[in-house]
């Protein structure tokens, strides 16, 4: 099954964004319901947030578990075992009886839905190579971007009904898992046949997450998504209390200003798909990190002197289009070569953006009433992409 056209192309694209959406969908989606599900288990804003960084650490720990097994074993039947459990995971979240039960049901739900965003991503490196590879990814990378900007919105609208609540969301996402295993069930074939598959033990799997990790470039893709990536979760996590709280923002202009930047991630990524053909992707992975640089620097100031609403917001807009370039090339250029072990490279380069994300969201709020702390982290990991760059990506072949 290599490069599909029409119909079967379309069908594997809508198939592998379905998988790919459940990661931001488990992220986003119950976010206006944290009022509700603080009100009806008798807990704390504290703890409820708490969920949410569970499914973070779910969502990472499970990719590396879930690439390594789906290179020894395919990709089929993880996946299809995996969404199931996913669906399961999500009916658990619905009947939580408390705080408790929701934090680990959640973990569970970030762990299972890891299927999806590894095995999405492996997939369409089993399929296509090349300018098609790079194409792919960009598609991938649209529908995924689209995700966050509707998932809250989506909750919202499921929670507008009287009959409806928080449990309701998690309901829904269960309806979505049991459609998705369906469809594997029916319409996705192995795409990774079992003479290129690596033998399964933890010894194999250690060494081939050792041999990833003895190439210099993917390293310094890994890091480079890592953090640039990681650190956009500060922005996700700070800009409701900074926008709301410190330039007094209405809830209904917050969500239109968070859902811009979701159309700044489609452009980034559109420009990598459109000029990739032209320009090599590392020498747009280069003028997005420099970017990346130069307008967190520019945030960082606006933050410290507390600047006017329109230059944080334009600041952050081209930022979160730098996040899209980035994203894009790198999962482009550090899988592109990995051939069987593309399941354990997407479980790399996936993991690593949200577990740096599960530590740099809490401290967005660090310091209550100041945008400094996202800007400062914002600065901190582009910087950290930039001299990644040229330490261990520019030189390498």
């Amino acid at each position: 099954m290599h490069n599909p056209t029409g119909k079967a192309r379309f069908s594997l694209a809508l198939l592998l964004s379905l998988l790919g959406i459940l990661g931001p969908l488990n992220i986003d989606m119950y976010l206006p319901s944290f009022p509700e599900i603080t009100y009806d288990l008798h807990t704390s804003a504290t703890l409820v947030q708490t969920s949410l960084t569970a499914c973070l650490i779910g969502l990472a720990i499970g990719q590396l578990i879930i690439g390594p097994i789906s290179d020894a074993q395919g990709r089929r039947k993880p996946l299809f075992i995996a969404t199931l459990l996913f669906a399961l995971a999500s009916l658990l979240c619905a009947f939580a009886p408390n705080i408790i039960v929701l934090i680990g049901a959640r973990f569970l739900q970030g762990l299972t839905a890891s299927a999806g965003v590894v095995l999405s991503r492996a997939i369409v490196r089993d399929v296509f190579s090349g300018k098609e590879l790079t194409k792919f990814f960009s598609l991938l990378m649209v529908i995924n971007a689209v995700a966050p900007m509707i998932a809250p919105m989506a909750g919202g609208a499921i929670l507008a009904f009287e009959f409806t609540t928080w449990k309701t969301i998690f309901l829904f996402l269960s309806f979505i898992g049991i459609v998705i295993v369906i469809i594997v069930a029916i319409h996705l074939k192995e795409t990774l046949p079992p003479e290129n598959r690596i033998p399964s033990s933890i010894g194999a799997t250690v060494m081939t997450m050792g041999d990833l990790l003895k190439e210099r470039s993917f390293i310094g893709y890994a890091l480079i998504v890592g953090f640039v990536h990681g650190g956009s979760f500060a922005y996700v996590s700070g800009t409701p209390f900074i926008y709301q709280d410190i330039y007094g923002v209405s809830p209904q202009l917050f969500s239109v200003l968070f859902g811009i930047n979701g159309l700044a991630i489609i452009t980034g990524s559109f420009v990598i798909g459109r000029f990739g053909e032209i320009i090599s992707e590392k020498t747009l992975l280069q003028i997005a990190v420099s970017i990346a640089l130069t307008v967190t620097s520019v945030l960082l100031i606006m933050t410290i002197i507390r600047g006017p609403l329109a230059a944080i917001v334009s600041l952050i807009f081209i930022y979160m289009i730098t996040m899209g370039m980035v994203v894009t090339s790198t999962f482009t250029l550090g899988m592109e070569k990995q051939g069987h072990r593309a399941g354990s490279a997407s479980a790399i380069l996936g993991m690593l953006p949200l577990l740096l994300g599960s530590i740099f969201s809490p401290l967005a709020s660090i310091s209550e009433g100041s945008a400094i702390p996202m800007g400062a982290i914002l600065f901190s990991t582009s910087l950290i992409g930039f001299i990644t760059f040229f330490l261990l990506v520019k030189k390498s072949t």
